[in-house]
C-alpha cells in the first residue's frame, strides 16, 4: 500500500446537504409531467381526428413528449432495474443516488465458521452468532466471518472491500483451493445476505502486508525470471490462466447478475510501482472477457499526480480512485482526481481511509487517535465525499503469509507482524468496545438517513492457564541431516523456491577445512535469518552441531568459526528462516533462502545439501506432519512429561533443564471444560525467543517476544475443541528458562525492543 498522496479537489454535486446514506431510500423521482394548454388542444384534436381506435397508440406517445430539460430523468426512473453506475460525479444504485461508506475486511484474515484439519469448514444456519451443538460428539461452530460482518455493518457502513490473494488461492501450480478460508465465493454470499456490497480487488497483485503481495511464491522459480507486474508475456500467460479461474466464479455474484459486487479493482496502485500501460489495459481487456461490460472497474492509487498519470487508465473504461494520509486536505486531492476521469465519471472516493497503521517486528505498535482520525472522515462525508475504511478490521496474518517492507534499500528489511490488528475500529479478535469504533461510528451515524444497528456484544476470551511444554525433539534430530533423502544436491547454494518450497526453513549443509587459528564465514545475501551451526567429527563420534551465530539480512556481518580439530572436515549447517516476501516496492521480487555463495576466509564454499523444513501454511497439505515428526502421539507425551495438568495452575517438575541454543521442537497441553463454552484465548510468549507456534496442528503464526512489540498470538475458539488442546512450538534460539507459556484473555504488544516506529514514509 502506498501511504503519501498529493491533494486537491471541489466537488459539485446534486445531493442535498443533508447527507445521502448509504441506506437511504430517496423518494422516487418522477417526471414534470407539465404541459401548455397549446399542446393540450393539439392533442385532443389529433385524437378527434383520428377516432377511437387510435386513441390508445396516441396515449402511450405521450410520456415521450418534450417535458423540461432533465437529462437524468429515463436513468433515474429505472429504479427497479439492479443496476449500479456512476455518472453526474456520484455513484448510483437502482437510479436512486448512493455513496459508499465501506471498510475493508479481509476473508483471509479472518477463519470463517468452523476450523478443522486443513480449514475445512460446515456450514450452519443460526441466529445466533456462535452456536454449540453437541450429538455424542462436540462440534463447534463460531460464525466469525458473520460476527464480524455485523460489527461492521453496526459502525455504519454499507460496503467491503476485500482483496484477494492469488498464493492463498494457487499455494502449487495448478492446485486451486476455494474451501475454508480460501472460500471467497460463501464470503461473498454472506456479505449479500447481511445487505452489503462489495468492491473486490482482484489483484493479481494486492500488496495488503501479505507475502509477495499476494503473488504465489511458485512465480520466483520460473527461469528465466518472470517479470512481475508487467506486459512480460510469460507473466501474463499465467495471469490470464489465474484470472481465467477467479473471474468467471464471482462473475455470477456481480450486482447486475443479482450479487453484491458493484466494482473490481484492476491492479493496486501500480502509479507507485511502474508505467506499463500496456499492461494495465490487458488486465482491463481481461476482466471485461469474464465480467461483461456493465461492471465498473477501478484503479486506486495515491492522491499525487505522478502517481494517477502512471497509474490510471485514460478513457472512460475505468474509474479512477485515490488514496492518501490520513488528515490530508481531501477535497484538493478529490479536485485532481476529475483530471483522471471522463467528465461526470468522478464521484469522490478515498479507497483505503486509514484507520491505523502497520507494525513490523522490532517497532513500536502503531497506534492513532481516535478523534483525528473521526475528524478526518468527517471532512469527507460532511461534502457527500465516499470513503473506504482500511482496516474496518484487520484480523490476523496466520500461518506464514505475513508480509514485508524494505526501506533504503533491499537489505533494510521490514517483516511485518502476526497480528494485523492495525489499531483498526473493530480489533484483530473482533472486539468494538474501543474509542475508535465509538468514535468513527458517531460521525457515520450522523450522515446516515436511518438508525445505525445496534452494536453487537464483544466474543468471549478466556485465559485457559499456564501450559506447562516438554522437550519432544530437536530438529536436526527430526531431519536426519547426513542421511536424509529429501536433501537437493547442488554445486552451490539454491533459493528455497528452486527447491519447490514456499514458506518455513531449509537447512543448507556443506563442509570445510578447518584451520587451527579459524576461519570466517560470510553469506553476502540471505533472506532473511540464517542460525550457523558447526559440528567436528572425532573417531567414530559426530559431535552435537554447535551455534556460531546468526547471519540477518538487515545486519550482515562475518562469523568467526571456531578453532577446531577435527579428523576429517568441519561440518557446516545453515537454518534459514523465510520471515515474509516484501509486498511492495521495487524489491518485490523477494527469493528465499541463501542467494549468494557462502565464503570461507573469502573463498567460495561448493558442494551444498539442502534439506525443506516447511512445517505447513494454512490451507497448504502439510509435508511434514507434526505429529510423524514427533513421532509420539501429542496429547498422551504432554500427559505422561507434565507431572500436573495445567488446570490445577501449578508449576510441573521437568527433570531436565538443559537448554542449548538448538532449534527445537516442545509440546504442551490445555483443557477447555466441556461444561463451559470454548472461547478464545491468546498464547503468551514471553520470555521466549523466536519460533512459530502451531495449536491443534493449526498455524497460529511467527513469535518473536525478545524482538517485540508483540507478546501474544490470537487463538480464535474455532482452532479449539472441548477437552485437551495441544500445544506445539518449535523454538529457534531461547526457550523460557521454565518451560513454560501462558493462555491469556488479551493481547498485549509491550515486548522487546522500542525502535521508533516510521510511520507514514513514502517507501511504504
Amino acid at each position: 500500500m502506498t501511504r503519501t498522496r498529493s491533494k486537491n479537489g471541489t466537488l459539485t454535486t446534486h445531493l442535498a446537504a443533508a447527507t445521502i446514506s448509504s441506506s437511504s431510500k430517496p423518494a422516487k423521482m418522477t417526471r414534470s409531467g407539465r404541459r401548455t394548454k397549446t399542446t393540450l388542444l393539439f392533442l385532443l384534436l389529433l385524437a378527434l381526428a383520428a377516432f377511437c381506435a387510435f386513441v390508445p397508440a396516441l396515449s402511450l406517445l405521450l410520456p415521450s413528449l418534450p417535458h423540461g430539460n432533465n437529462r437524468s430523468s429515463s436513468r433515474r426512473q429505472l429504479v427497479d432495474a439492479r443496476t449500479f453506475e456512476i455518472a453526474e460525479d456520484m455513484f448510483w444504485k437502482d437510479g436512486h443516488p448512493f455513496r459508499i461508506i465501506g471498510g475493508d475486511l479481509h476473508y483471509f484474515r479472518t477463519l470463517p465458521e468452523v476450523y478443522m484439519r486443513h480449514l475445512y469448514f460446515l456450514s450452519l444456519q443460526c441466529d445466533l452468532v456462535v452456536c454449540f451443538r453437541s450429538n455424542g460428539s462436540e462440534s463447534f461452530w463460531a460464525k466469525y466471518w458473520e460476527d464480524r460482518l455485523l460489527k461492521v455493518k453496526a459502525l455504519g457502513l454499507n460496503t467491503i472491500q476485500t482483496y484477494v490473494p492469488w498464493n492463498l488461492h494457487e499455494p502449487q501450480p495448478g492446485k486451486l483451493s476455494f474451501e475454508g478460508i480460501a472460500d471467497l465465493v460463501s464470503f461473498l454470499k454472506l456479505c449479500q445476505k447481511l445487505d452489503l456490497l462489495v468492491m473486490l480487488r482482484a489483484g493479481p497483485y494486492i500488496c495488503g502486508e501479505w507475502d509477495l503481495g499476494g503473488f504465489p511464491a511458485w512465480l520466483l522459480a520460473t527461469e528465466p525470471p518472470l517479470k512481475l507486474r508487467s506486459s512480460d508475456p510469460a507473466y501474463l500467460r499465467l495471469v490470464d490462466k489465474w484470472w481465467g479461474t477467479l473471474l468467471p466464479k464471482v462473475a455470477p455474484l456481480l450486482y447486475n447478475n443479482g450479487g453484491p459486487i458493484i466494482m473490481v479493482q484492476i491492479e493496486n496502485e501500480f502509479g507507485s510501482y511502474g508505467d506499463d500501460q500496456n499492461y494495465l489495459h490487458h488486465l482491463v481487456q481481461l476482466a471485461r472477457r469474464h465480467l461483461g461490460d456493465s461492471i465498473i472497474l477501478y484503479t486506486t492509487d495515491g492522491g499525487a499526480r505522478e502517481n494517477l498519470q502512471k497509474g490510471t487508465i485514460r478513457g472512460g473504461a475505468v474509474f479512477s480512485a485515490v488514496d492518501f494520509t490520513t488528515g490530508d486536505d481531501p477535497w484538493p486531492i478529490f479536485k485532481l482526481q476529475k483530471e483522471f476521469n471522463e467528465p461526470g465519471k468522478s464521484p469522490p472516493l478515498s479507497t483505503e481511509f486509514y484507520t491505523g497503521w502497520l507494525t513490523h517486528w522490532g517497532e513500536k505498535i502503531a497506534t492513532t487517535d481516535a478523534e483525528s482520525t473521526a475528524s478526518a472522515l468527517e471532512k469527507i462525508l460532511s461534502r457527500n465525499g465516499s470513503a473506504v475504511l482500511y482496516m474496518a478490521h484487520g484480523g490476523t496474518n496466520f500461518g506464514f503469509y505475513s508480509g514485508a517492507n524494505t526501506g533504503t534499500d533491499e537489505s533494510d528489511y521490514k517483516p511485518d507482524l502476526t497480528s494485523y490488528d492495525y489499531d483498526a475500529p473493530i480489533s484483530e479478535s473482533g472486539d468494538v468496545d474501543g474509542a475508535k469504533f465509538t468514535a468513527l461510528r458517531k460521525v457515520i451515524s450522523l450522515h446516515s438517513a436511518t438508525s445505525l444497528p445496534q452494536v453487537p456484544a464483544n466474543i468471549r476470551k478466556i485465559g485457559y492457564g499456564p501450559i506447562n511444554l516438554h522437550k519432544t525433539s530437536s530438529l536436526f534430530d527430526l531431519l536426519d541431516l547426513e542421511k536424509s533423502t529429501e536433501a537437493v544436491e547442488s554445486v552451490d547454494p539454491l533459493p528455497m523456491e528452486s527447491l519447490g518450497q514456499m514458506f518455513g526453513f531449509v537447512v543448507y549443509i556443506s563442509s570445510y577445512s578447518s584451520k587451527v587459528k579459524g576461519n570466517s564465514l560470510f553469506i553476502p545475501e540471505v533472506h532473511d535469518r540464517a542460525q550457523v551451526f558447526t559440528s567436528c567429527a572425532t573417531g567414530n563420534n559426530k559431535g552435537r552441531p554447535t551455534y556460531i551465530g546468526a547471519v540477518e539480512r538487515w545486519s550482515n556481518k562475518q562469523l568467526g568459526l571456531p578453532n577446531a580439530k577435527c579428523t576429517s572436515n568441519t561440518s557446516l549447517f545453515v537454518l534459514v528462516e523465510n520471515m515474509g516476501r516484501v509486498n511492495y516496492g521495487q524489491y518485490t521480487f523477494d527469493r528465499k533462502g541463501i542467494l549468494s555463495s557462502v565464503y570461507i576466509d573469502g573463498k567460495a564454499l561448493h558442494g551444498w545439501r539442502m534439506i525443506s523444513v516447511p512445517l505447513h501454511n494454512l490451507n497448504e497439505e502439510p509435508k511434514i506432519n507434526l505429529n510423524e515428526m514427533l513421532k509420539v502421539n501429542p496429547i498422551s507425551r504432554v500427559s505422561q512429561a507434565s507431572a500436573l495438568t495445567v488446570s490445577t495452575g501449578k508449576k510441573a517438575k521437568h527433570t531436565s533443564r538443559v537448554i542449548s541454543v538448538e532449534p527445537t521442537f516442545y509440546a504442551g497441553s490445555f483443557s477447555v471444560d466441556k461444561a463451559n463454552p470454548i472461547s478464545d484465548t491468546y498464547i503468551s510468549f514471553r520470555g521466549w525467543g523466536k519460533g512459530v507456534a502451531f495449536v491443534n496442528d493449526f498455524n497460529i503464526g511467527r513469535y518473536w517476544p525478545s524482538f517485540g512489540p508483540q507478546c501474544n498470538l490470537y487463538v480464535p475458539a474455532p482452532v479449539l475443541k472441548h477437552g485437551e488442546n495441544v500445544l506445539v512450538i518449535l523454538e529457534l534460539e531461547s526457550p523460557s528458562p521454565e518451560l513454560l507459556t501462558h493462555s491469556v484473555d488479551n493481547q498485549d504488544f509491550t515486548c522487546g525492543s522500542r525502535k521508533p516506529n516510521l510511520q507514514r514514509l513514502d517507501v511504504l
